[in-house]
């Protein structure tokens, strides 16, 4: 037989079929509805209405699938389709049929069991809709509900049917009229229970709080103390039943979590759980050290790099994160926020609150004081590391501190460009094993911080042998990843592979591999509103600094270019040439009295109100100002110029707001004498119609700049490789599927 001649005979015998089925599908479903009306009973007045009630409910799911036309159509497969129908029309009717037929049925009965049928396609029908339940559920439901109905015609208990089904169908079945009377229904309930635990473990003590005297409670509980500590933690602190339950268990873990959920100071023994749960520590000892903040945190450090050294083992320590977010806190509370408040200060009156940490202290002032400590309380805690160390090695740091948060303490470290300075601080050899280790397993963490980390260290390497090792290690592990399936792996290692090799070359193929908008560029004509105006909205600040810094910028603008309009709260800056734009700056009045924070509130309500959307906005104030600023960011900006000490550090922030913003900012210093040239660099390219190309504009500022180091530390858009990465990860995983999803 000619191959052509086959496939038609295929492709004819497959329609053939699917044609036959239609009409055998057609054709029993009129029959199945000519057999109920030939055999259906005479029905008393006084249940008419549950028989009605039955048939709208049929008719609601019927319509479920856009189409009210007899079938229920819930997916591709044509027998599932075919099962839920049959179910759905024939079985419903036969069953109203065989119960007004049943002679051994009363009338009450009869009633009892019509409207548990109508209360089991209304649940489904809820579930549906909920998409708790699915359409092929309803074979299985009404089987069970016609199980269940059997055992108590009998008598019985329905346990075995509960037992035996999905628990989505169990609950409903435990809730129906019929059988709330069933000798079963108890325990049925705690099995569902049971079930329900199994099914959702990270919800067992919810669960619980619902079913607190329930038979297997004490075991749960006992089970969720080896794996839930932090909730079980709360759940001991209060006066339900649940917590009263807790409180009395007799298990040694158990009683321990009670006990210091029940003391005052219980959160601050808390993090110690694991020691104190082996003997390893006591509550007397960890009391001795708590009234002094310095012996405190340095016990909180010393259980950290003790629980580092023992992840490494793997054996994973009972409350770590706790732990962790304790020593944040601490680090935060009373060393991070005493330095930053001293930063007008001489170092010898600054630094005195850190003067007593020891090098390992000072890393965790680093690392876990990535988002809140100064750039320059940085600057000056990063040397005191090393000045504190007999042997001042990067890697001999790092091995007293068993390697912990080594990949967020080389990110930092790349954010305030000292990461060339502590890899310098070891052997090159052991640099190059410590970058492969940065750069590898970033799929297996469960988040993007750790991929997002290497993308911004990447551009503040200088070291060429170093960024060739880490985007070896990148095509190593997308090799990897390709080749076990592994496909939110594809997705990270790709994009960076994507960002190192585009900012190396200076290619811009990342928005047509991605889909993002472009990285290299801003187009002239996309930063004009309706009115064909460009906005651009300047934050100011009322100290001394602010004042001066206004002024200056004030002074700068009065010239026959620009326009300018004096309000009493703010200036409106106006291009008198070229394209229209007009620059909105707060006035820098008394912050004591916080009078420049209501002058921006105000100001940034005008723009709203007047539909005036900026497209720039410039931060002008130190780097503890620029929080306030960014609280106010119109979603708008597609450019920002973050000028304080530090900005970059903020670039994630900004995104959450403006997810696809150009962003100027600077890892270290932030200086009016770089700020000032950018803006009027960038205002007078946009007023004279020119797009803003970044590289070609950065060519030039180095130039412009080169006798000025701080520029050095200020990062252009085109190389913020963690925001860009940002934007592709979210872009991709918008494009896959929804199986996708659910496996990320």
């Amino acid at each position: 037989m000619q191959p052509i001649i086959a496939l038609q005979l295929v492709v004819f015998l497959y329609s053939m079929k699917t044609m036959l089925k239609n009409l055998l599908f057609t054709f029993t479903t009129f029959l199945s509805a000519s057999a109920f009306s030939q055999a259906k009973q005479e029905i008393p007045l006084m249940r008419k209405m549950f028989h009605e009630n039955i048939d709208k409910v049929q008719k609601s799911i019927d319509k479920l699938d856009k189409k009210e036309d007899k079938q229920f159509i819930v997916g591709k497969n044509e027998e599932v389709n075919l099962q839920v129908t049959y179910t759905l029309f024939n079985k419903i009717d036969n069953l109203q049929n065989s119960i007004e037929a049943d002679g051994q049925l009363d009338a009450n009965s009869k009633i009892k069991f019509l409207r548990g049928t109508q209360e089991v396609l209304q649940a489904f029908a809820s579930g549906y809709n909920n998409r708790v339940l699915k359409g092929e559920d309803l074979t299985d439901l009404f089987a069970a509900y016609e199980n269940a109905m059997a055992l108590e015609r009998k008598q019985q208990s329905i346990f075995p049917v509960i037992e035996q089904s999905e628990i989505e169908v169990g609950e409903i079945l435990v809730k129906l009229f019929p059988f709330q009377k069933n000798k079963g229904v108890t325990e049925s309930r705690d099995v569902l229970v049971l079930k329900a635990c199994q099914k959702r473990p990270d919800k067992i003590l919810a669960i619980l709080r619902s079913n607190p005297d329930i038979s297997f409670a004490d075991s749960l509980i006992k089970m969720i103390s080896r794996t839930q500590q932090e909730e079980l933690y709360t759940y001991a602190q209060s006066s339900t039943a649940l917590g009263r339950r807790i409180q009395k268990l007799d298990d040694p873990l158990v009683r321990m979590i009670s006990r210091l959920a029940q003391m005052p100071t219980g959160r601050l023994y808390f993090p110690f759980l694991d020691n104190l749960s082996t003997g390893k520590a006591t509550l007397e000892e960890i009391q001795k050290v708590m009234d002094d903040e310095y012996k405190y945190f340095r016990l909180l450090v010393n259980t950290q790099i003790d629980y580092a050294g023992r992840l490494r083992r793997r054996d994973t320590p009972m409350v770590m994160p706790t732990l962790t977010a304790m020593l944040k806190k601490k680090a935060v509370d009373n060393f991070i926020t005493v330095i930053n408040g001293l930063h007008d200060s001489p170092d010898p009156i600054r630094m005195k609150k850190v003067e007593p940490l020891n090098a390992q202290e000072l890393y965790y002032l680093c690392v876990l004081g990535e988002t809140e400590i100064y750039t320059s309380s940085y600057l000056k805690t990063y040397e005191r590391i090393f000045q504190r160390m007999k042997n001042p090695n990067s890697d001999s740091l790092l091995m007293s501190v068993n390697f912990d948060h080594f990949k967020k303490f080389i990110k930092v470290a790349a954010g305030y460009n000292t990461l060339d300075n502590f890899l310098k601080r070891m052997q090159k050899d052991n640099a190059e094993i410590l970058m492969r280790a940065f750069a590898k397993g970033l799929e297996k963490t469960g988040n993007l911080e750790d991929a997002v980390d290497v993308a911004d260290s990447y551009a503040s390497i200088s070291d060429s042998s170093l960024r060739k090792l880490i985007r070896d290690e990148v095509q190593v592990n997308l090799a990897d990843v390709r080749s076990t399936g592994n496909r939110n792996g594809v997705i990270i290692y790709d994009l960076l592979n994507t960002l190192f090799e585009s900012m190396d070359s200076n290619k811009e193929d990342l928005s047509t591999k991605f889909g993002i908008p472009g990285v290299y560029s801003v187009n002239n004509s996309n930063l004009k509103n309706p009115a064909g105006r460009i906005i651009i909205q300047q934050f100011f600040y009322g100290d001394k600094d602010g004042i001066s810094v206004f002024n200056n910028f004030r002074n700068v603008y009065s010239n026959s270019n620009w326009k300018i309009v004096n309000k009493p709260e703010w200036i409106e800056v106006s291009s008198t040439k070229g394209i229209p734009i007009t620059i909105y700056s707060n006035r820098p009045l008394d912050e004591t009295a916080g009078l420049d924070a209501k002058a921006q509130q105000n100001l940034g309500a005008y723009l709203e109100n007047n539909e005036l959307n900026p497209t720039v906005v410039i931060h002008r104030g130190h780097s503890y100002y620029v929080g306030s600023t960014i609280d106010q960011l119109a979603s708008t900006a597609k450019v920002v110029l973050l000028g304080s000490c530090g900005g970059y550090h903020n670039i994630h922030k900004v995104l959450n707001i403006s997810p696809y913003a150009h962003i100027i900012a600077s890892k270290q210093v932030g200086s009016g004498t770089v700020n000032q040239p950018l803006i009027i660099s960038i205002t007078e390219m946009l007023r004279q119609g020119k797009d803003l190309n970044w590289p070609a504009m950065w060519r030039s500022y180095e130039k412009q700049f080169e006798r000025n180091p701080l520029f050095d530390d200020y990062v252009p858009p085109h190389k913020n490789l963690g925001a860009i990465f940002i934007m592709g990860y979210k872009k991709v995983l918008g494009n896959q599927d929804d199986t996708y999803h659910a496996n990320l």
